[in-house]
């Protein structure tokens, strides 16, 4: 069974982080889906996921999701090389954790640009999107 991530998919910095996690998911454990795709709006819709709370990344495990920083720390912890060794992290609590998280999704347009469309995958990687 394979996890999903859902992110923004017009944000330079969520697409490179996608990257990132393609590159390091030796498992193969990850599928993506833009936010502002039809597969990421069902999703969205499907676990009831507030979009108010959350526009850059949710990540579904089974019947749970997480966002902000558990999110990543728990994408982290199912990753190639030393990352995994980042979910050490989860013991902050999770409003400072998600401050953090908070302030760079704030900025994360002005300080690493925006696309105006989706990221389209190669054919590569198109099995890797839903």
């Amino acid at each position: 069974m394979y996890h999903i991530i859902l992110f923004d998919g017009v944000c330079n910095l969520c697409n490179s982080s996608v990257n990132f996690v393609i590159r390091h998911d030796s498992k193969n454990k990850f599928k993506f889906a833009a936010l502002q795709s039809d597969t990421g709006n069902e999703l969205v819709q499907k676990y009831e996921i507030d979009p108010r709370e959350t526009d850059s990344i949710i990540l579904i495990q089974g019947k749970n999701h997480y966002i902000k920083s558990s999110a990543a720390l728990r994408i982290a912890k199912d990753l190639s090389g030393v990352y995994p060794l980042l979910f050490v992290f989860m013991i902050i609590p999770p409003f400072i954790r998600n401050w953090v998280y908070d302030y760079i999704a704030k900025n994360r347009y002005k300080w690493y640009g925006k696309m105006d469309n989706c990221m389209i995958p190669t054919k590569e990687l198109k099995d890797k999107f839903l």
